[in-house]
């Protein structure tokens, strides 16, 4: 049994949900990417923040490490960053996507860095340099890439189809599932593991059959991640937990239990004894795959909920999906979005301390009632072109005269 300090089993540092977790090929460091728009290096063992890589105009939702000891982070500012420990700025910057970057994944061989992105595409970017192969198929975002042993890209996305590509020409689309797909595993043998809405862990025969289902439900599967000797998948939950699944026998050997909020993000260190996982509750956790217990002390802070006073206010419970982004008063940690404090007669990107798109610096709307609602009414993409914020509408009429009360009030500043 590991002896090992409390303050190495859970890590503190992001002000935002832990998005995207990656391990490097020892397993002494991690790299994690987080909604507050930074990536932390981190030492496994003594659970030290090595450095905070601040680059990104979005979200950090994807990292991996390279065989050669860089790091790469992507975002949702659609660039990726290739790193290496003791700098502070990224080597190198792949460019290319016109919309955020959900997933990336290192070919077997370490000649290749893929993307997966929800401009409808992924890309297969050699790490030699040169330019990247766009793999063009899926109906809608593409949100996990990983790689066949044979070095042929597979993809996943919201059309709930599962395709491999050839080395040349159009993909083949393996599979169509019920539900749309949102993480996605290749073992050592070729097995594919494909997870989303549904809650639903299907293994996938080398002809696109399904060759085994575990349902994990009732929260979808948002991250998944195969053992070092791909006996097991760990399946992290938008409820919480973690299930660690036996691939031959599709059966739940055990379960992670935290504080109930999303697990965004799993791996494993490479002897398969332990688990690594990051989440709503802005910690990187330490835990024993054996056991499902945490190494260490476990605390299990929820953190306070900025709604509570506003109970029953239908405003407020619109405004639900939008608090993970955004706080509502001044001094409260960063999140992936600026802070509303204030909102109301203030320009739009005007707040001097949070890093906004060019292209809404150069806008002219100030936030009013009236504007507010309009921004739900068509969507940000056609209000607000540029915008860093995830595509989002409120049909009702009247839930959004309901939230934009809740944030007069909320918001408002003595």
């Amino acid at each position: 049994m590991l002896s090992i300090l409390p303050a190495a089993a859970q890590m503190r540092g992001h002000g935002g949900p832990v998005r995207a977790l990656a391990l490097s090929h020892d397993g002494r460091l991690a790299i994690s990417g987080s909604f507050d728009q930074s990536a932390i290096l981190w030492g496994l063992d003594t659970g030290a923040a090595l450095g905070v890589l601040r680059f990104h105009e979005g979200a950090v939702n994807a990292v991996a490490g390279l065989p050669d000891g860089r790091f790469a982070s992507a975002s949702e500012d659609g660039r990726i960053a290739l790193w290496r420990l003791g700098r502070a700025e990224p080597e190198q910057v792949l460019d290319g996507h016109s919309g955020p970057v959900a997933g990336l994944a290192v070919s077997a061989d370490g000649a290749a860095l893929a993307s997966a992105s929800w401009d409808g595409t992924a890309r297969v970017w050699p790490l030699a340099g040169g330019a990247p192969r766009v793999l063009e198929g899926h109906r809608g975002n593409v949100n996990a890439v990983a790689f066949l042993p044979d070095g042929r890209p597979v993809t996943a996305g919201a059309d709930a189809t599962v395709r491999v590509w050839p080395s040349e020409g159009a993909s083949l689309t393996l599979a169509t599932l019920p539900t749309a797909l949102s993480a996605l595993a290749v073992t050592a043998d070729g097995e594919i593991a494909a997870a989303g809405a549904d809650a639903t862990l299907r293994f996938l025969r080398a002809d696109g059959t399904v060759r085994a289902a575990v349902e994990l439900g009732p929260q979808p599967v948002i991250a998944l991640a195969p053992s070092p000797d791909g006996r097991r998948i760990a399946a992290a939950t938008a409820g919480g937990t973690v299930a660690v699944v036996e691939r031959e026998t599709a059966r739940v050997l055990l379960r992670l239990v935290g504080p109930g909020l999303p697990v965004w993000s799993v791996a494993w260190r490479p002897d398969g004894t332990e688990l690594v996982t990051g989440g709503g509750d802005r910690l990187v956790r330490r835990w024993d795959a054996r056991s499902g217990e945490p190494i260490g002390a476990l605390a299990m802070p929820r953190p306070g909920n900025p709604l509570a006073a506003y109970h029953g206010d239908r405003g407020a419970e619109v405004f639900g999906a939008c608090v993970a982004c955004h706080t509502l008063t001044p001094g409260e940690e960063t999140r992936a979005g600026p802070t509303l404090a204030g909102l109301f007669g203030r320009r739009i990107a005007s707040l001097p301390d949070y890093r906004y798109s060019e292209p809404l610096k150069r806008m002219d709307i100030v936030w009013t009632p009236e504007t507010v609602a309009r921004l739900f009414e068509v969507g940000p993409a056609r209000y607000t072109p540029g915008t860093k914020m995830p595509e989002q509408t409120i049909g009702s009429a009247a839930d959004r005269e309901a939230l934009v009360r809740f944030l007069e009030k909320a918001t408002r500043q003595p």
